[in-house]
């Protein structure tokens, strides 16, 4: 049974920096936009970036644009988010997300659609 296994993500002050990395275990990113989505209290989850596993084609959500990169190590099937410049409004759970049989990625994933997601990693800016 495939599952997204999460690593990163803790505590940073606000214009610092942290990572997350998502690996896919038990399956192959073949044909995948695979990335992440997240959740702050009291919201709705709202997409933040993905990436396609075949063309390397990205998206990023607008409040995350420029300070955030998406990247894929297709060998050893892991995908990683480097958040820069960090803003209390990132605080959230950050949850990976991969959505099969996708070629291009232009946007989030519509959620019904995602065949794989991780257990979530909490993301807190605070000083």
């Amino acid at each position: 049974q495939g599952q997204l296994v999460e690593s990163g993500g803790g505590l940073a002050q606000p214009g610092g920096s942290l990572s997350l990395s998502c690996a896919a275990s038990g399956f192959t990113l073949d044909y995948y936009a695979i990335g992440w989505y997240r959740q702050a209290p009291g919201k709705e989850r709202e997409g933040v970036s993905f990436i396609s596993s075949s063309d390397g084609s990205t998206w990023y959500g607008d409040s995350v644009k420029g300070r955030f990169t998406i990247s894929i190590d297709n060998t050893k099937g892991t995908v990683y988010l480097q958040m820069n410049s960090l803003k209390p409004e990132d605080t959230a759970v950050y949850y990976c997300a991969a959505d099969r049989h996708v070629i291009t990625v232009a946007g989030p994933p519509h959620e019904d659609d995602i065949t794989y997601w991780g257990k979530g990693s909490l993301v807190t800016v605070s000083s």
